[in-house]
């Protein structure tokens, strides 16, 4: 993989992003040539801190995906694109769906149109995500399973990763969809709950809070940050991925009672509440869910390496350190 990437020219979307920074931090100790692009918008994912120590070493261009210009210009020369820019929150989508459809839809739909335009050999991999399956119909859920999503932000997503394997298809763009599951690691918002719910645990358990757990049974899986950076890069570096689409999951299945539990353990102290869904919330809960990540592991030999609880004590460690930066 080291050969891949010596001196490739990588753009990253999303890239003082959670997912964005730490695939940045693996491509530039491979020796890639890095363009990261964020528009650092408050609400989303973006902290100029994420890549603290490795300024030196990355492009970064402030610019928003729905910058049709900029995009062109982005794409041009490049080997490989890691479109990881996008609208994470679920309940925002709900409440304010403009945004969501322009930068979880109709951007997608322009880099796309750039990548025709001025870089047809460019190779994108898609960072997708479970929540387009909606509610499980059977558990793990398969790439085959039917896709309904339960949100407007579910609903772009499977619209934008339609777009990538379509382009793929009849255009001839190399691209491949990632769904990720719950993603999480050092770099993840805690501020609030946009980017994950752990995010605000962490805070929450950090600030000597009671983590607010609402439902509690739910089951879960979750993978470690860097085993998702390993499926982007070993996705990136296979002839055979393109077209294809890709579950990620986790080391193992938990309810989320018992995840904030350990995490209050693993802590060393502190609190967890089960609560009451609010009702905005409740109506867009997709239950259960655990991936079946079997096709990946047999195409190309990924698996998650670390466990849930090293990602929680690596987590709480990396905050423990640099929570006024995240705040």
């Amino acid at each position: 993989m080291n050969n891949e990437f010596e001196g490739a020219k990588v753009l990253i979307t999303g890239g003082l992003g959670f997912i964005g920074s730490n695939l940045a931090r693996r491509l530039a100790g491979l020796g890639a040539d890095l363009t990261l692009v964020d528009s650092l918008i408050p609400d989303y994912g973006g902290n100029p801190f994420n890549i603290e120590g490795l300024r030196d070493r990355v492009q970064v261009n402030i610019s928003d995906v729905r910058d049709t210009f900029s995009m062109q210009h982005l794409v041009r020369g490049k080997d490989y694109l890691f479109n990881l820019a996008g609208q994470t929150s679920h309940l925002d989508s709900m409440i304010n769906p403009g945004p969501d459809l322009e930068i979880n839809c109709r951007a997608q739909l322009s880099i796309l149109e750039a990548c025709r335009a001025c870089n047809p050999g460019i190779k994108v991999i898609f960072a997708s995500t479970r929540q387009i399956y909606g509610r499980p119909n059977y558990l793990p859920v398969t790439e085959a399973h039917p896709l309904n999503p339960v949100d407007v932000n579910g609903i772009n997503k499977m619209a934008a990763e339609k777009y990538h394997l379509l382009y793929s298809d009849v255009y001839g763009i190399q691209a491949t969809a990632l769904r990720l599951t719950n993603t999480i690691g050092p770099r993840m918002r805690i501020k609030d709950a946009r980017q994950t719910f752990v995010g605000l645990w962490v805070r929450q358990l950090l600030e000597g809070n009671p983590i607010q757990v609402w439902g509690g049974k739910q089951l879960r899986d979750f993978t470690d940050v860097e085993d998702a950076v390993d499926a982007f890069l070993l996705v990136a570096a296979s002839a055979s991925a393109r077209g294809q689409v890709y579950n990620l999951g986790g080391s193992e299945v938990v309810e989320l009672a018992e995840l904030a539990r350990r995490m209050v353990e693993i802590n060393g102290g502190g609190e967890y509440q089960v609560c009451d869904f609010p009702a905005d919330r409740r109506a867009i809960d997709i239950g259960d869910y655990y991936a079946d990540f079997s096709k990946i592991r047999s195409e190309l030999g990924w698996t998650p390496k670390r466990s849930l609880a090293e990602t929680i004590g690596t987590v709480l460690e990396y905050y423990r350190q640099r929570i006024a930066h995240y705040l």
